[in-house]
């Protein structure tokens, strides 16, 4: 089969020939027709060995059931989820994390869902009960942050987008929409980072008594700092969770239904992906360069062609 793999010089990235998976009894083996990326996925490709297969998000049809008889049936179109190997025309994916498709939603609607859409909806079932509490999503023009807004608002909540690309949040369902955090400003009872450094920083300075900070990425690598005192006395039972999106899984083990869940409110109308690039695979270093220089609001899907 084809895929795309790692290769040492920019942008880090080919399509070439490689062994066909095997599923295990588990898996369901998956013809891929799309791809999403993320930043985590591509920003590591330059240190992986060449010709390694790597992806996290991938929808497509079942050309074969998991030999245990669990999953979707061949035939049924699907949106997966994978710690590696979802950039390939074949995928072996575990059970627990695929879920068939409602027929009005594409692959590549489906494919922008996993990694970004679940991160989304678990930092909200983190944050616990939000009708008409005040939640700030950071970071709120990448992938997770426009799934973070729709999703908060679809539970009632109160929501604060803060990016530097600011156009389109209100649309979300953003209320208000800011360019940094003031620190003598209001507090949240959930805040969702995307963004580390002297954002999360900020941000702990702005929690709620009580109130939650779900940091699950670092955009910005430098280290955090803040005042102690202005978390422990100033927020006291507040807490800092960091959340890693495959850990959660492993440990809910509802990967599959949270697709489902996801994939139907697309169905619906009350969840717009937000797939702001569209390309074959072939052009996968094109759109992988875009991504990494911040040129993409929302998603950016390959079409496995």
């Amino acid at each position: 089969m084809r895929a795309l793999v790692s290769k040492t010089s920019p942008p880090f990235v080919e399509i070439a020939d490689v062994p066909d998976p095997e599923a295990e009894h588990n898996q369901a083996l998956v013809e891929v027709k799309a791809i999403s990326l993320n930043r985590g996925e591509t920003r590591r490709l330059e240190s992986m060995d060449p010709g390694t297969v790597t992806g996290w998000d991938l929808a497509g049809v079942v050309k074969r059931q998991a030999p245990d008889g669990s999953g979707p049936q061949a035939g049924a179109r699907v949106v997966g989820l994978m710690n590696v190997g979802a950039w390939a025309e074949l995928a072996a994916v575990d059970t627990d994390f695929v879920a068939e498709l409602p027929d009005t939603v594409s692959f590549e609607q489906a494919a922008a869902l996993p990694v970004a859409a679940l991160t989304a909806l678990r930092a909200l079932e983190i944050g616990g009960f939000v009708l008409d509490k005040p939640v700030l999503v950071t970071g709120a023009s990448g992938g997770v942050g426009r799934f973070a807004i729709q999703l908060a608002k679809l539970a009632g909540a109160r929501v604060t987008a803060l990016a530097r690309r600011t156009e389109g949040l209100r649309e979300l369902g953003a209320d208000e929409v800011i360019t940094e955090i003031d620190l003598d400003g209001p507090t949240y009872d959930l805040i969702i980072d995307a963004v580390g450094a002297g954002v999360l920083g900020a941000a702990i300075q702005r929690v709620a008594p009580g109130g939650t900070v779900v940091s699950f990425a670092s955009t910005v690598p430098e280290p955090v700092s803040y005042p102690a005192r202005e978390l422990f006395a100033r927020a006291p039972r507040a807490k800092l969770y960091g959340l890693y999106l495959f850990a959660e899984l492993a440990h809910t083990r509802s990967g599959s239904s949270d697709l489902r869940r996801l994939a139907e409110l697309i169905a619906a109308g009350k969840l717009d992906p937000q797939i702001d690039v569209t390309l074959s695979w072939s052009d996968a270093g094109q759109a992988i360069e875009a991504l990494l220089d911040r040129r993409v609001n929302g998603k950016a899907v390959l079409q496995v062609d």
